[in-house]
């Protein structure tokens, strides 16, 4: 069995160090070795190496309220780099700008116009300013190709073809991911929603359209041709937009109607998956909130050959959007750590 050079080694020991202080804020160096169990010149070395390299800087001392030197408190350096996040919905764009420690530090709101490779890039320089990004996001309905990396062939909306990716990559100064709208609201799910601490689930995505998202083994799944999830194509659900649309007014006989027609996707995800977990996302899902999340565990009961849990997303804000800045924080930060894994 091969060992691990000492330049891997180090490499992991810093971005061992270095999530550890994204996910807790400012530590000493007597925390960082409580925490990662490394050695006190092991932890000396990586501290210098990270100062060196501009990746953190001391924030300040703790240990004023008692006797002795304090001790130095080390935080990432936030303007090491910054993301953002784009989420384009029929009739408006919204964009966040974030610093490489997820703090938002600027945000943009367009109307959508007819040019939108263009209407996109001026948001992200409005959100941006003046700051350079070093990785941006798209959430786009319909199905990306996982080998181009662009939009496949297809896509019901208009302004969704394949082309986007290439225009966006020539007006935005920096690199440019596509991804399904749906599967970036699952990441935010699992990050911090309704999914967080569960490897396998599935979110049912009830909104403008009807789609999901799959997660197994903690990793999303985007199937061989970008496809996974697209249960809207599944004709004989009988889920129509315009159906769930109507039945956002939930009172009376609307809400157990649609709680069938949820069910019955679910189902689908449920019997061919077994995730466990059901994260009911969308307008139309937070609309009926909790209740529809009871009904429809209720008829899964009755005809599912396994347990599963039904919930309401976690995230009421914009889970694409959110889910844009995650996935944009993941690769600048893989490309500022140097560890070139996601």
């Amino acid at each position: 069995m091969k060992t691990a050079t000492p330049q891997l080694a180090r490499a992991i020991n810093d971005r061992l160090a270095l999530d550890l202080l994204l996910e807790r804020g400012p530590l000493t160096a007597p925390q960082l070795r409580a925490l990662t169990g490394l050695s006190r010149p092991t932890v000396s070395d990586l501290i210098e190496r990270l100062q060196v390299n501009g990746l953190i800087r001391v924030t300040g001392e703790s240990g004023g309220d008692r006797r002795g030197p304090n001790a130095r408190l080390y935080g990432i350096v936030a303007d090491r780099a910054f993301v953002g996040g784009v989420d384009v919905r029929r009739d408006v764009v919204n964009v966040t700008v974030a610093d490489i420690t997820g703090v938002t530090v600027g945000s943009a709101t367009r109307p959508i116009g007819e040019n939108l490779p263009t209407l996109v890039a001026e948001a992200l320089t409005e959100a941006a300013g003046a700051r350079p990004l070093h990785a941006v996001v798209i959430g786009a309905p319909g199905m990306v190709d996982p080998q181009t990396g662009d939009l496949s062939a297809g896509n019901v909306e208009p302004a969704w073809r394949p082309g986007l990716l290439p225009a966006l990559r020539t007006l935005v100064d920096a690199p440019v991911t596509v991804e399904n709208e749906v599967n970036l609201a699952a990441v935010a799910e699992h990050a911090t929603g309704a999914a967080a601490g569960r490897d396998d689930f599935a979110l049912l995505w009830l909104d403008d359209g009807v789609g999901a998202a799959v997660v197994l083994d903690g990793r999303l799944r985007r199937g061989a041709s970008g496809g996974a999830g697209e249960i809207g194509f599944l004709g004989r659900l009988d889920i129509r937009v315009c159906d769930l649309l109507r039945a956002r007014a939930v009172g009376g006989v609307g809400l157990p109607e649609l709680a069938d027609r949820v069910a019955t996707a679910a189902f689908t995800l449920v019997a061919v998956l077994d995730p466990g977990l059901v994260v009911l996302g969308g307008a139309t899902s937070l609309t009926g909130g909790d209740s529809l999340a009871a009904l429809v565990t209720e008829r899964l009961a009755e005809v599912s050959p396994v347990p599963v849990d039904v919930r309401v997303s976690g995230i009421p804000d914009n889970p694409v959007l959110r889910g844009a800045v995650s996935t944009a924080l993941s690769i600048a930060r893989d490309a500022a750590f140097g560890q070139g894994r996601r």
